[in-house]
């Protein structure tokens, strides 16, 4: 009877919406036709959409927050000097970059920061901040909305990071903050037409070999890293980083004692020998003494992973 009836319970939270969808499709597919809307159920979803809205609006509101702060540091900085700022508030907007990156993982979230003047604001006073916890976190942030966001990349070539990016890349004295430009760099360039032409304009393969050069491990990795990706994606640009010198400068990395990025290496190698008479030619330069190496390599590293490698480098 009707008055024994159990009343319905909705859920409370979007796994809750999304689980009555399916489960709304589900019995769609059978035979039983579907039911009216009930007005408590009209209710009911409009109140849920209601609160995702709601939460998507409060990370909106976190984000003007937390920009806040960083134009309110930075004008206090103007009246007092950064000399006379304190610990606490440095500590302050580090956490506050942490905070935004995390948010800015959200697609969405970095395209209201970058129409709120986050951006902006990272590149303008915190790249060339003189405390180091600032600088690598601008560039992760900036690298957290520039990756896969093509209205991002464009904003930030027109505010011109990619070349302030590059020169933390190579000259920075902190290690975290060098690692963390080059991987704002990689988010820029990698499949983006107008960030390689930017990249080629400010000799950033050149950047990229004296990365490879480097004492820091992780630096020396993504440069290699970087430019395999690159060649990969932009064969044509093989003459061009040939002509520099990549070859020689690539082998004498391969002279050093084996370590990760030598897997990396080994890929750029053969895509320079590949489809590139010139890359070949100086790969088999008898002076250049590659052939002799790899067979030094593969006698040291046979039976290992890594050969594989070394062995697929003809010269």
């Amino acid at each position: 009877m009707a008055e024994n009836r159990q009343p319905k319970r909705y859920p409370q939270n979007l796994g809750g919406v999304l689980q009555l969808a399916v489960d709304a499709g589900s019995a769609a597919e059978g035979p039983s036709p579907i039911e009216p809307m009930s007005e408590e159920r009209k209710l009911w979803l409009k109140g849920a959409l209601a609160e995702v809205c709601k939460g998507q609006m409060d990370e909106v509101e976190q984000i003007k927050k937390c920009l806040e702060v960083l134009k309110h540091e930075r004008d206090a900085e103007n009246e007092r000097g950064e000399e006379e700022r304190g610990e606490e508030d440095e500590d302050e907007r580090e956490s506050i970059f942490d905070i935004l990156s995390e948010l800015c993982e959200n697609l969405d979230n970095a395209r209201d920061l970058m129409t709120l003047g986050g951006l902006d604001l990272s590149i303008s006073q915190y790249l060339c901040h003189s405390r180091s916890g600032l600088r690598w976190r601008a560039a992760h942030l900036i690298a957290s909305c520039a990756q896969n966001m093509p209205q991002v990349q464009i904003h930030l070539f027109k505010l011109g990071a990619l070349p302030k990016l590059l020169q933390l890349t190579d000259s920075d004295p902190n290690p975290t903050v060098r690692v963390k430009a080059l991987y704002a760099v990689s988010c820029l360039v990698r499949e983006q037409e107008e960030g390689l032409k930017e990249f080629l304009s400010n000799d950033g393969y050149s950047v990229l070999m004296r990365g490879m050069q480097s004492d820091n491990e992780k630096l020396r990795t993504k440069s290699a890293f970087l430019l395999l990706n690159l060649l990969m994606a932009e064969p044509e640009q093989k003459d061009t980083v040939v002509s520099m010198g990549m070859v020689q400068q690539l082998v004498s990395v391969l002279r050093t004692p084996h370590s990760p990025v030598h897997e990396h290496v080994l890929g750029a190698l053969c895509c320079l020998v590949e489809e590139c008479p010139k890359g070949l030619k100086d790969c088999s330069t008898p002076a250049l003494g590659l052939e002799e190496l790899l067979k030094q390599r593969f006698k040291e590293l046979k039976g290992k992973e890594e050969s594989e490698n070394l062995s697929s480098v003809s010269v």
